[in-house]
């Protein structure tokens, strides 16, 4: 059994329940212990899991989050810069699954958040376990 902190971006309260419920259940299925935390936009993810990992608390983490496009460059900078920073994070040794969305509607959300569909949170969580087993294998 491992320790998995799901950290958020809540911002479409709706479509991050969906992406919560799909990678608890995953996490949960295989045995894990599960905690959320939440923070204020998809930029915070990585800075909180790199936080959360000083405290040596987590085996993995799962980032959730919905970035929709808008009519800005803003957009581009949210999403790019989450997953670069989610990237380096897993590059030094984190397992961490990326369950944030980086869609051009709310349709599109929709469908990628609903465990019943897409279900992206779940297989980020899924990812975080594969990378904490690749790790531990490792080890």
């Amino acid at each position: 059994m491992a320790d998995f902190l799901i950290v958020e971006a809540r911002f479409y309260d709706h479509l991050n329940d969906m992406l919560i419920d799909g990678a608890r259940q995953a996490l949960k299925a295989a045995g894990h212990k599960v905690e959320v935390l939440t923070v204020p936009g998809a930029l915070e993810i990585p800075g909180a899991i790199a936080l959360a990992e000083e405290a040596q608390r987590f085996d993995g983490y799962v980032a959730i989050g919905v970035v929709i496009r808008g009519e800005t460059y803003h957009f581009e900078i949210v999403a790019g810069e989450s997953a670069r920073g989610i990237m380096a994070l897993t590059m030094d040794g984190m397992a961490i699954g990326n369950g944030i969305l980086t869609v051009e509607n709310e349709e599109q959300a929709l469908v990628r958040a609903d465990p019943a569909q897409k279900d992206k949170g779940g297989e980020a969580a899924k990812a975080a376990m594969a990378l904490l087993a690749l790790r531990e294998k490792f080890a």
